[in-house]
């Protein structure tokens, strides 16, 4: 079924007659290395790989939850996210990287976001009548999940962008004093966008891989503490992420 207002768009995400339905909860990867890693686990368990366009998608055995990626970019990961949902997903995790334009969040800090702010091109094809935000129970569980954990997690509202290479710092400034902005990435709002729009749950966890704040760039992708810090939010993720439907 169209959503209302959909009758004149011509090409909607379906299951294809010989796909199997996928679990209803999932984890897609934005970055090629984590996701390669994330299948390569998987596969030397009881697992399923399945066909995904242009990206990847492991089945956990007992068809306990999904892993998909990589998804880099707001068109890639709502093309990823749409036929997550027609196949079966019903909560979706992103997880990936971001940019801080907030002094308070150092490199390998962990976001769950609160709010979106696009930048991007993707959201204005999804209209809707609210804002689009991650899903707030899901969200709270996994912070008590991460806190439980002993790991701690910062909320804010993230700013999405097509253009990496193109962000300005005046812009940036703008975005922390007008809009509360404190990190930027490239997929989060559209995926928002859609998981209002087709009425799944969405939430983000985010580690911080460089800062944007100060006078010149400061990246932080290679040291020990950012590391580290995916590391470990990526394995409590999935290590918990078969209790996502009982939040």
């Amino acid at each position: 079924m169209c959503p209302a207002g959909d009758t004149d768009i011509l090409i909607h995400p379906r299951r294809g007659k010989k796909e199997k339905e996928i679990p209803e909860n999932g984890l897609l990867l934005v970055n090629p290395s984590e996701a390669a890693a994330c299948h390569r686990r998987l596969k030397q368990q009881e697992s399923e790989s399945r066909f995904l366009f242009n990206s990847e998608l492991t089945i956990a055995g007992n068809a306990r939850f999904f892993v998909a990626g990589p998804a880099i970019g707001a068109p890639m990961a709502v093309l990823c996210m749409e036929k997550l949902i027609a196949l079966g997903a019903k909560r979706i995790i992103l997880f990936g990287w971001c940019g801080a334009i907030c002094k308070d969040l150092e490199i390998g800090d962990i976001l769950l976001p609160t709010r979106a702010k696009s930048g991007e091109g993707t959201s204005r094809y999804y209209p809707l009548d609210d804002p689009a935000v991650p899903a707030g129970g899901l969200r709270d569980h996994i912070a008590r999940m991460y806190e439980n954990s002993h790991v701690k997690v910062h909320p804010g509202c993230v700013w999405s962008t097509d253009a990496v290479y193109r962000e300005d710092r005046r812009m940036l400034q703008a975005l922390y004093l007008k809009n509360q902005v404190v990190a930027v990435d490239m997929e989060f709002s559209a995926l928002c966008s859609v998981a209002c729009f087709r009425k799944v749950e969405f939430v983000a966890v985010l580690v911080v891989s460089d800062q944007l704040w100060g006078n010149t760039w400061r990246p932080g992708f290679s040291s020990a503490r950012f590391l580290e810090q995916k590391e470990k939010a990526l394995q409590i993720l999935l290590e918990h992420i078969e209790t996502f439907e009982n939040h």
